[in-house]
């Protein structure tokens, strides 16, 4: 008599998954976090902002994942991002919540801090674990100072006090920003943190700050809000964070209890997730599900990949192998906000998308801020109404962009 085989997991992205926490998401898509630059001069989220998200709320997603949420208004990540460290803007933070999640999904803000690679303000020096330029035109015109360890438990506050007032305002939780060569990103890769203290050394010291924040964090928000963490597979740089030292991070972030894990990759060094470090393989469309396979083989938490998956059928593919439990979609929203309910339904295979605008020059910087500006402008025509968009060429994106940081250099914020 032949062996029983295992039937194969089938798991339709239109099936609900429920967290450890006990929140649960109606289906297995999510919007990324994209950064919107659409807050107010004063760092609140603008109106705006709210009817963009309100739109993405009712286009079908099951989680949306807020862009940077400044946690400290001496350091943002781009010009107009949102920043909450106190109450006097809960109102519209409640109102942005209440958009989100009105049809159903489940709103997380992604909380951040960018260390090094602050843009702003600019009378300010930026700070970072160790006193080391990035290597990367613009970003490395300031040397940052390295942080104090009473620097780093200011911090550690920062991070729970944003995440306390974030689900205080409705919002179902929080994703840790632990990527993308931003300040925790810094702190665990071993080019960037060359600290001889307990926060650096060796890989157990290198992730201590990110795993008190996380104990902050879910001390701040309690058992029942979402607790996520967006960390990179790896940096993709010689002798930064790479795949190894990575899968460690993730069983470590498993011990300390968040609900679902977001992986990703790169830095603004090598910008990975961006797309340009892809496998040759049919794996080019999930960069970094090789990563996902070799973590679940370990680990039983929630994973999340994001990054170049277009069709329906490798979706549900990825689902049903076991191998991650939520597909995050990014730039697709910044076309078609209800695009995950045309996948939901089967009409959008595959996802074709116009292209960004470039620079025809080895200008990395200019060109990858220049796709962030182009998604911005998307965003404010999205929150106009439209259904689907292709946003401005390079020269108006150009334009719009050195407004919006005029406008933000200006201020003190």
């Amino acid at each position: 008599m032949p062996p029983k085989t295992r039937a194969p997991r089938i798991v339709a992205v239109g099936s609900p998954l429920t967290l450890p926490c006990g929140v649960t998401l109606p289906n297995r898509l999510a919007k990324a976090a994209m950064s919107e630059q659409l807050g107010d001069i004063d760092g609140g989220p603008g109106q705006t902002l709210t009817r963009l998200y309100s739109a993405w709320g009712r286009g079908g997603a099951g989680l949306l994942i807020t862009g940077n949420v400044m946690i400290d208004r001496r350091a943002y990540v781009e010009p107009r991002n949102v920043t909450l460290e106190d109450d006097r803007r809960l109102e519209s933070v409640s109102n942005w919540a209440r958009a989100g999640s009105r049809a159903g999904a489940v709103m997380l803000m992604q909380i951040n801090h960018p260390g090094r690679v602050a843009v702003g303000p600019l009378h300010r020096r930026p700070v970072g674990p160790s006193a080391l330029r990035p290597q990367v035109i613009g970003y490395n015109l300031r040397k940052p100072r390295a942080l104090s360890v009473a620097d780093i438990a200011d911090l550690r506050r920062r991070f729970a006090r944003t995440a306390e007032l974030a689900v205080a305002a409705g919002f179902s939780g929080v994703q840790v920003h632990a990527a993308h060569g931003y300040l925790l990103s810094q702190f665990l890769s071993p080019l960037a943190n060359q600290r001889a203290d307990g926060y650096g050394g060796n890989p157990e010291n290198r992730r201590r700050f990110l795993l008190e924040v996380i104990a902050d964090v879910r001390e701040a928000i309690g058992p029942t809000a979402i607790l996520s963490v967006k960390l990179n597979s790896a940096d993709f740089q010689r002798r930064g964070l790479e795949e190894d030292e990575s899968l460690d991070v993730a069983l470590a972030l498993e011990q300390a209890g968040i609900d679902l894990l977001e992986i990703s990759g790169g830095n603004y060094e090598a910008p990975a997730m961006t797309g340009v470090v892809q496998d040759s393989t049919r794996e080019r469309e999930a960069y970094f599900l090789r990563y996902a396979e070799q973590l679940r083989a370990r680990s039983r938490m929630p994973l999340m990949l994001t990054g170049g998956i277009r069709t329906q059928d490798f979706m549900n593919e990825v689902l049903a192998r076991g191998a991650v439990d939520v597909i995050g979609l990014g730039r697709p929203f910044a076309v078609r906000p209800d695009i995950a309910a045309d996948l939901l339904e089967g009409t959008a295979e595959p996802v074709v998308l116009p292209t960004a605008p470039r620079i025809p020059l080895p200008l990395a910087p200019v060109n990858s801020y220049l796709q962030l500006a182009w998604h911005a402008a998307n965003f404010r025509r999205i929150a106009a109404g439209e259904k689907q968009v292709s946003g401005p060429g390079a020269l108006r994106t150009l334009v719009a962009a050195g407004m919006t940081v005029t406008a933000r250099a200006l201020t003190q914020f």
